[in-house]
């Protein structure tokens, strides 16, 4: 009954949320005033287009002309959710070799993924994600153009590049089809206009645009066959054995195909094994670009409107259906940097999450990590499409965890290590292998996250999502309450044995951080209630962990990084990297562990002392969201608009870390979640725009967002 009544009211607060702009949101002219304009060539300038699935970016000139020169920028990737490729296994390398001892007091030894051996470098590396092939003018030199102006037309997903070579006007339109790794390509010019077509060999680098332009038909090569108005292209790498987590082998070829479809006729000029020159016969023409990784099909020309017309309908339904937030009525100068910062990080969600997989922190516009995904980072990307709107598209991803092999590796994982249930890899790609790491396998904050997300889809009316994710709940709590000890003589249940989220602190010494306790606290509850909606009793184990978790460790009126760091504040080692301990009031909320007066001098302490510089994109929300918790808005405008090198926001919208990291998409989803709880605000919050001050200057009208527990 007390259950139901909760429902009840959070529905209803639901209800009062929804309702809270007096008047309908422009949002047309919303997203026209945020449109990028691009003036010049400009290696962190570059656009893209793309679908969730699959992403196509562009320089100055509408296409992928210069993809050198934009290669330490923002690349000019071509990249998919279904491309990848592994390197041949010529040392013949078994997962066990990774594996290494520990024993962190769970009464028995557990087997870690590590990273000390080349076995590990080879599994770490493989596979990596691949460069799909770029597609740019030929003979074009940087040098020759002028006038540039380069618009992405948000409403509608399209990118219009209009700009002089050698004085002569061009005007380059590009779109991407909604659910297919397909680009449309409209080009009005004074003279045809050759296109160059490359295949690149993957690099297999940590973090690059996964491009080696030095192999050739050794490595890979291009088959090509031609038609009056069609290229079609095969591009060929060897089949590849590689062996698995379980001792057998599977045979890969990541071969694909390409289609290039003229709306006039073409002529085609073979420059080498991987590069091909199409030259139409006339100055106007439109191509489909068409990227398969399974049958090689005749490509069927289709007009470039006729894709535009599809994309621009699944747009205007991304745009008008979603949440919106609106700044234009604000009164103060920064207002206007965020609203372009919110509605760019919509779009750049869009086009790099939401797919089958989960996404990497640099999406489909270029490798970080080899090219695959963060599953504690999963949160920060993809929660936002529940909370604005969206939540077909983070259900979508969920479904990876459904995976017979995903699960099957996640529960290879908890058993080599001792424990019950599912326990999630952190670093993995498409087919759900974990990838060794030093730190990323001990790691546990990836761990509840999935319960967290689905009961997010289950608060945004997602239908039968009970259903469809119970087990993966169950399983995954099973895991977490396992993985909890029990301290006998202070009759408490504590974490132990892991690293944090603040990834500077070491898993032998770490207890009790208190990110962590948060988490345990809220998803355990979540996971009852979910048993509860299946029909089944409640796990006694789960509620005891809830009412005897370990409260947060303070001293001298400060939380500290972890019970077992009492330097906190005096070494520099704890007081740079994520201030996880902001998260564990922010992203969660309060509960009997957290004392409101330490948390805000915690905060307060955080934001004037910390080593800034030594942070990432997500935060500087998460320290937002923390604020607005706690009442302070000011505050959380304070975090929100640092002025610091990881809160740079690109011309594009893209979050900027560093030299390495250019674009960082944990960034822009962790802003959308803290706009969402700063305007839609939490369960029992008792003010609208929570978030934001109450002095007259941040009058925000927002639509359709939704709360958070």
């Amino acid at each position: 009954m007390m259950m139901e009544k909760r429902r009840l009211l959070s529905i209803l607060f639901w209800a009062v949320c929804l309702a809270s702009t007096a008047e309908p949101i422009d949002r047309k002219a919303l997203l026209q005033r945020n449109n990028p304009v691009v003036t010049r060539i400009d290696a962190l300038e570059s656009l893209s287009v793309g679908n969730g699935d699959f992403a196509f970016t562009v320089d100055a000139t509408g296409l992928q002309t210069f993809p050198q020169s934009y290669a330490q920028g923002v690349p000019l990737g071509t990249m998919s959710n279904w491309g990848w490729h592994y390197a041949p296994n010529v040392q013949g390398y078994n997962f066990r070799e990774v594996l290494e001892e520990h024993d962190f007091g769970h009464g028995h030894k557990e087997l870690y993924a590590g990273q000390k051996s080349k076995a590990a470098d080879y599994f770490r590396s493989n596979p990596h994600r691949l460069h799909l092939g770029t597609v740019g003018f030929y003979g074009i030199e940087v040098s020759q153009l002028s006038d540039i102006r380069q618009e992405l037309r948000l409403e509608q997903g399209e990118i219009v590049s209009q700009y002089k070579i050698d004085g002569n006007e061009v005007k380059v339109q590009t779109e991407c089809h909604p659910t297919e790794s397909r680009v449309a390509v409209r080009i009005q010019a004074d003279r045809p206009l050759p296109l160059l077509v490359q295949m690149p060999f993957p690099t297999g680098g940590h973090s690059d645009d996964a491009c080696d332009w030095t192999k050739g038909a050794a490595a890979h090569h291009t088959t090509v066959t031609t038609s009056k108005q069609a290229v079609q292209m095969t591009h060929v790498f060897p089949k590849v054995v590689f062996p698995t987590e379980f001792d057998t082998n599977e045979e890969y070829d990541a071969s694909y195909h390409f289609g290039i479809a003229s709306s006039v006729p073409v002529t085609l000029r073979r420059l080498d094994a991987n590069r091909i020159v199409v030259i139409p016969k006339k100055a106007h023409a439109e191509y489909i670009l068409d990227w398969n990784a399974d049958v090689q099909t005749e490509t069927l020309f289709e007009s470039y409107q006729k894709v535009f017309n599809e994309a621009a309908a699944a747009w205007h339904r991304y745009w008008y259906d979603g949440a919106m937030v609106d700044f234009s009525r604000c009164k103060d100068g920064r207002a206007k940097e965020l609203e372009r910062r919110v509605v760019l990080s919509q779009y750049l969600l869009a086009v790099n999450s939401g797919g089958e997989i989960p996404p990497q922190e640099t999406g489909l516009t270029y490798n970080s990590w080899f090219g695959k995904f963060h599953l504690e980072m999963l949160w920060w990307h993809q929660a936002q499409f529940a909370l604005w709107g969206h939540p077909e598209k983070l259900q979508r991803t969920l479904e990876w965890f459904n995976q017979p092999q995903v699960k099957r590796t996640a529960r290879w994982i908890a058993q080599r290590q001792g424990f019950k249930g599912l326990r999630w890899m952190k670093m993995t790609d498409r087919s759900g292998l974990e990838a060794p790491s030093k730190v990323g396998s001990f790691l546990i904050w990836q761990q509840p996250h999935l319960i967290h997300l689905a009961e997010l889809l289950r608060r945004a009316g997602q239908p039968l999502v009970v259903n469809r994710f119970g087990d993966l709940v169950e399983q995954t709590a099973q895991f977490m309450a396992d993985f909890t000890s029990y301290d006998e003589q202070n009759r408490r249940y504590v974490l132990k044995g892991y690293i944090p989220a603040q990834e500077t602190l070491r898993a032998k010494e770490v207890q009790n951080s208190p990110y962590e306790l948060s988490q345990w606290h809220l998803t355990l509850q979540i996971a009852q209630e979910w048993r509860l909606l299946q029909g089944k009793e409640r796990d006694k184990k789960w509620d005891d962990i809830v009412q005897h978790l370990a409260p947060l460790a303070h001293k001298d009126n400060l939380y500290l990084a972890a019970e077992t760091a009492p330097q906190t504040y005096s070494d520099s080692r704890f007081t740079q990297d994520h201030m996880a301990v902001l998260g564990a009031l922010g992203i969660f909320p309060a509960w009997r562990g957290i004392d409101d007066s330490i948390m805000e001098n915690t905060l307060r302490w955080i934001q004037d002392n910390w080593h800034w510089d030594h942070t990432w994109g997500w935060d500087h929300p998460m320290t937002a969201m923390c604020a607005a918790r706690l009442g302070k808005p000011h505050l959380a405008l304070k975090a929100l608009l640092a002025p610091h090198r990881t809160n740079t926001y690109l011309l594009s919208g893209h979050n900027y870390q560093d030299n390495r990291l250019r674009i960082y998409l944990p960034g822009n989803g962790a802003l959308l979640q803290a706009v969402a709880l700063m305007c839609a605000g939490w369960d029992g919050c008792k003010t609208n725009n929570p978030g934001f001050p109450k002095d007259g200057n941040w009058d925000v009208q927002w639509e359709g967002l939704l709360p958070l527990p």
